[in-house]
């Protein structure tokens, strides 16, 4: 029992913490639902349309998975995130659990047989009331995530031991799925990989990786702070922005601003934000970006002003939504960092003034972005900089270690140099 509960708090590890239990509920609710009948209602529907749906479905290929470099995603953004691997590694397969949602590329990804899973549900109830003893506030707040998990490690040890993959390459370290495959991987001594896919947070799960490939110091110095760091560690950069660095934007005017806002932000004070924009700039193009999660309608925000556009996240890729802006407004999103690289001059801006959570990847504290306290110091920033645009994308060096080098533009090079070296020490040690 205690090994169980050891083995489900490492695959929970981020989501069962008392930093992520402290969240705002906006923050929380990308997660698991606020309301207790809403869980429970989740709860049902995985357990009659992944655990007995899954009974019904034969997915896995043989040729596909045996004795293969595994790229395992948990979503379509860790599919951009590693693709460049896969052209880059002859024998790499994009692998993802059996329902597992990979957006575009569902059809495209090689699937693990999650039948079996529901085998496993013996261990949810005693695994409730250890976790209960031990976390009670988190475990009646996220009772669902533990359900979600249970049966990943122990499948996963069975794949890993039928398809025996030579290494298996991860762009998520935190969410249940990717935690039971890692686990898995270490158990049977296969070796793994990390590439990071996004910015981090000190709640993050330690590095346990063989080899962690970063973005940059940032991302270091925020593991550190999740505690010992395992493996060997190399700089990278951001392999999906290569191709984006030659369509910097180097406008020394202001004609297009951006908004990407996410599930925390309040619909009313993004609906203010458009309001005093086209009032104060009628002239300027404004493209709002909601999160590809967020599922509220937004589609009576554009009808404010014929100047204003709505971006489908779920369509039109990140950095494809940049190379439109000349500015970006946004509060705590990742998508600062992606548009500082691009040479896009990026804006903090508070859409939930409610809750605590300014500044939480420390955009603004390392100096890549600029913060608006409030509307009427944002028009000042904009009008005083409408005719004369900064340059802003060397200001990303701390986050992206290429940024100004000779790799420059050429990440996914640098990532493939040490992931091959990674992959041929590994042989040689295994002859």
């Amino acid at each position: 029992m205690k090994k169980w509960y050891a083995i489900y708090s490492s695959i929970l590890y981020m989501h069962f913490s008392e930093g992520f239990l402290k969240l705002p509920e906006s923050a929380k609710n990308a997660a698991s639902p606020k309301s207790p009948f809403l869980r429970l209602l989740r709860m049902a529907a995985h357990t009659f349309f992944r655990l007995f749906g899954n009974l019904f479905q034969s997915v896995e290929q043989l040729e596909k998975l045996q004795h293969k470099v595994w790229l395992y995603v948990v979503s379509q953004n860790n599919y951009d995130s590693l693709h460049f691997l896969q052209e880059g590694i002859p024998d790499a397969v994009m692998v993802a659990g059996q329902s597992k949602e990979i957006g575009k590329y569902n059809q495209t990804v090689a699937r693990l047989s999650l039948r079996r899973k529901l085998l496993y549900y013996y261990k949810f109830l005693p695994l409730f009331f250890q976790f209960l003893a031990h976390r009670k506030q988190s475990t009646l707040r996220f009772v669902d995530l533990l359900y979600d998990a249970i049966g990943f490690y122990e499948i996963y040890l069975q794949k890993l031991r039928k398809y025996k993959p030579s290494c298996v390459v991860f762009a998520n370290d935190h969410n249940a799925d990717a935690r039971a495959m890692l686990l898995a991987a270490k158990k049977l001594g296969i070796k793994t990989a990390y590439v990071q896919h996004a910015s981090v947070s000190n709640l993050f799960p330690p590095l346990a990786f063989d080899l962690s490939l970063l973005e940059g110091q940032d991302s270091l110095d925020k593991y550190k702070l999740c505690g010992p760091v395992e493996g060997r560690v190399e700089f990278i950069g951001m392999p999906k922005a290569d191709k984006f660095v030659p369509l910097r934007n180097h406008h020394s005017t202001i004609q297009t601003i951006g908004i990407g806002c996410n599930l925390m932000d309040l619909t009313k004070e993004i609906e203010q934000l458009l309001i005093h924009l086209t009032k104060d700039f009628p002239s300027l193009q404004i493209i709002l970006r909601p999160h590809p999660r967020d599922k509220r309608n937004f589609g009576a925000l554009a009808s404010i002003s014929s100047t204003i556009s709505i971006s489908d996240s779920r369509t039109v890729a990140t950095f494809d939504y940049l190379r439109q802006l000349d500015v970006q407004i946004s509060g705590n999103s990742g998508i600062h960092l992606e548009a500082v690289l691009l040479n896009v001059w990026s804006i903090y801006y508070n859409f939930n003034p409610k809750e605590a959570l300014h500044d939480y990847y420390g955009y603004v504290a390392h100096g890549l972005v600029e913060a608006a306290a409030s509307y009427e110091e944002l028009r000042q920033m904009l009008q005083q900089s409408i005719n004369q645009r900064p340059e802003v994308y060397l200001r990303a060096q701390y986050y992206n270690a290429t940024v100004g080098t000779e790799y420059d533009g050429r990440s996914g090079e640098l990532a493939l140099q040490h992931l091959r070296s990674f992959l041929a020490n590994t042989v040689e040690r295994k002859k």
